[in-house]
């Protein structure tokens, strides 16, 4: 009995699969976008290895992807909560990771538009403590300096009546400029070239600066690169809209030109 038992027992065991060959298998369906698919791996990872912050790491990042294809408010809540205790678990058992630390930083920015104005901007405080906390840690972590550069851009577009206001009833706001997030977006395309969403928003920055013919060429970069991330649709879509407000080449000259006759 214990003979055949032995036996039967053996194959199974060893057709089970490895952590590192599940963890394989969860980031190659994490890079094809299969979220649902790579969540269930990766809760499965998290059985055996409760405190591995990478495998919390891609669980949360998981449950953002499937937040933004959710439909409801609701669902986007209930996913962002989950994300972003899954993020902060991370953060709490490996402090010095910067992955970790930046995880918390992009739930709380998925989160923000599902909020009031008010708790916008301590979420927004609590995104600028964690990218401090993942740049400090890793200066060349480019989805870091990314979102600290969108962080910039956003208060940076904040109107001058829209700052007075909001100073009234949330206190001082952050003096960031788009110089600032330029610079922030710079770095990151420096760090990895190879991410659409840095040249877009470094083009719109640079627009907003009036440096034109700079983010003309950024933007019909970014839009010629091929997708990749989660966010890149969107991001395309949104370098259109601004390639668009820049106008015709042509018209631009010309009109630069009139005004100066």
């Amino acid at each position: 009995m214990a003979v055949t038992l032995l036996f039967t027992l053996g194959p199974v065991q060893s057709q089970s699969p490895s952590a590192a060959e599940m963890s394989q298998k969860a980031l190659a369906l994490d890079l094809k976008l299969e979220a649902a698919e790579s969540l269930a791996l990766y809760l499965e990872l998290e059985k055996l290895q409760p405190e591995n912050p990478d495998v919390l790491v891609g669980i949360a990042r998981q449950y953002r992807h499937l937040m933004q294809d959710a439909s409801s408010k609701d669902e986007k809540a209930r996913l962002a909560d989950l994300a972003l205790g899954y993020g902060e678990r991370a953060a709490a058992v490996a402090p010095n990771d910067s992955d970790a630390q930046l995880s918390v930083a992009i739930t709380f920015g998925k989160i923000l538009p599902l909020k009031s104005a008010k708790e916008r901007v301590e979420i927004s405080r609590r995104i600028k403590t964690h990218v401090d906390a993942a740049l400090k840690l890793d200066t060349r972590n480019d989805l870091a300096w990314h979102i600290l550069g969108r962080w910039h851009q956003g208060y940076a577009e904040v109107s001058t009546v829209k700052r007075a206001l909001g100073e009234v009833l949330f206190g001082k706001l952050p003096e960031s400029t788009y110089a600032d997030a330029a610079k922030c977006f710079e770095k990151a395309a420096q760090s990895n070239p190879k991410r659409l969403m840095h040249a877009i928003e470094l083009g719109i920055t640079y627009a907003r600066m009036g440096k034109t013919e700079e983010a003309r060429e950024l933007l019909e970069k970014g839009l010629a690169m091929p997708l990749k991330d989660k966010d890149d649709p969107a991001m395309k879509q949104r370098g259109k809209e601004e390639l668009g407000k820049l106008g015709a080449p042509e018209v631009v000259a010309v009109k630069a030109a009139a005004s100066t006759d």
